[in-house]
C-alpha cells in the first residue's frame, strides 16, 4: 500500500482555443476582392469605400486597391482605395 496518496491532476486546467481576432491586413498593403482585412466581434472597425461587412462583423474588401485606415467622428473607418 502506498504511503501518501497520488497527486491528481486540477479539473480547472484547461484553455480556450483563440478565435484569432484582430487586423490580417493592414494600412497600405494590396488587396483583391474577397480578402478579409479585420476580424472583430462586434463593431470596433467599421466599413467604408470598397469594403462590407460579414454577418460575424469580418470585414474584407470588395474591390482591388490598398488598406486605408482612418478616424471620422470618433469611429475607425476602413477603405479599400
Amino acid at each position: 500500500m502506498a504511503h501518501k496518496k497520488g497527486g491528481g491532476t486540477a479539473k480547472t486546467n484547461r484553455d480556450s482555443i483563440s478565435k484569432r481576432l484582430g487586423v490580417k491586413r493592414f494600412g497600405g498593403e494590396n488587396v483583391t476582392p474577397g480578402n478579409i482585412i479585420v476580424r472583430q466581434k462586434g463593431n470596433k472597425v467599421n466599413s467604408g469605400i470598397g469594403t462590407k461587412q460579414g454577418n460575424d462583423y469580418t470585414i474584407f474588401a470588395i474591390s482591388t486597391g490598398k488598406v486605408e485606415f482612418r478616424k471620422k467622428m470618433g469611429k475607425t473607418l476602413v477603405s479599400v482605395v
